[in-house]
């Protein structure tokens, strides 16, 4: 969709650039699984050569939904010098990064490990996924800032984890996936999030993960589109788990950045939960203001993908809600439904507002 974000000049410039932007979601790939050799044991290399990784799922291998393209991404993405899309730091500088003005690109690597069934194998994992990212990535282009992996079922080590990386600037957020074994609020959780909001860290919740159950309510769905729709029910899920069982009444410093599920269901979601907060509050002593008002502090939301309704006017309205200062453009590259910087709002905006859209709310709550 080819939309205009400001009205054009009578007389087209004769030089053009593009405003710098900050991208809440980028994915780097391994090429293999030997990338991440040299941050391993050879204790855990030799582990994967025998017995693999397992899932908390039943799926022997791969996703329960197959993605339409390779590594769910673009084709065009794929680095002539071959691998996974997403593999290469040069193709993605050129494809994305300088094409588009990326100023901040927050990586969110997945696949990395979290929740897998051998527990000190997915903590070996994400500790090698942070060092990858270092080494290959940050390391090369100061504009990309990793996230903490962390294996969020063993929360010692995912405490430990976030106190190793916390200190390298590089690192800018702690990285969870919104399918975990348990629903998000639960205190298992919470020894990491009181590391995280020491640190100064927000918690990015990325949708997707392996937590063993199905993403609906009553069994696994049929289709992929399916899935692709559902996240924005695991994003809701998490978020009503972890305001009612109180993490930002525990934890007030903490920050919340919910990736890749959509917001428009923010405000009707906190209605609901408003409503049935003020007849049931007596069971929920420790939740001491309304779920509203804790969303609106607390959290914040990436934009990919983002609603368009009709009218598309009606999208400003969620965005009212929701605060303008709490929106962060995301992209998802390089996957197949990567929203273009230069056509992804579908409404016209203030210059205000693009500003904070594109990448002024990302330096405010990264601290950057």
């Amino acid at each position: 969709m080819n939309v205009q974000l400001r009205p054009s000049p009578a007389t087209a410039p004769t030089v053009t650039s593009k405003p710098a932007i900050a991208d809440g979601d980028i994915h780097p790939a391994t090429r293999s699984e030997k990338d991440l050799h040299p941050f391993l044991a050879r204790q855990w290399i030799e582990h994967l050569q025998t017995f693999g990784r397992r899932p908390r799922q039943g799926w022997a291998v791969g996703p329960a939904y197959p993605k339409s393209q390779p590594n769910a991404s673009r084709r065009d993405a794929m680095p002539p010098e071959g691998g996974r899309q997403g593999s290469s730091l040069a193709f993605m500088q050129a494809q994305h990064l300088d094409a588009n003005n990326v100023q901040l690109g927050m990586l969110n690597p997945l696949g990395s490990g979290q929740g897998l069934q051998n527990p000190d194998l997915a903590t070996a994992i994400c500790a090698a996924t942070n060092d990858w990212q270092l080494a290959e990535w940050t390391g090369k282009d100061k504009r990309l800032k990793a996230s903490v992996v962390v294996n969020y079922e063993d929360a010692p080590a995912a405490v430990a984890e976030i106190e190793r990386c916390a200190p390298n600037p590089d690192f800018a957020q702690v990285l969870f996936l919104t399918r975990a074994a348990e629903p998000l609020g639960s205190r298992k959780y919470w020894p990491i999030y009181e590391a995280a909001a020491a640190a100064g860290l927000p918690v990015g919740v990325h949708a997707f993960g392996y937590g063993g159950n199905p993403i609906t309510g009553s069994g696994w769905p049929s289709f992929y589109i399916e899935e692709m729709v559902s996240h924005a029910q695991t994003c809701q899920a998490v978020l009503t788990s972890m305001v009612i069982e109180g993490v930002f009444e525990r934890f007030p410093k903490l920050k919340l950045i919910l990736i890749e599920a959509g917001f428009a269901w923010a405000a009707s979601l906190a209605w609901r939960l408003d409503r049935a907060w003020t007849r049931l509050r007596a069971e929920t002593p420790h939740l001491r203001r309304l779920p509203s008002e804790v969303v609106r502090q607390h959290v914040w939301w990436t934009t990919q993908p983002i609603e368009e309704p009709e009218p598309r006017e009606h999208l400003l309205d969620a965005i009212g809600w929701i605060g303008w200062d709490r929106l962060l453009f995301a992209t998802d590259y390089p996957h197949w439904d990567y929203d273009d910087p230069a056509t992804c709002f579908p409404v016209k905006i203030s210059d205000e507002q693009r500003e904070q859209f594109f990448i002024g709310n990302a330096r405010s709550v990264y601290r950057l």
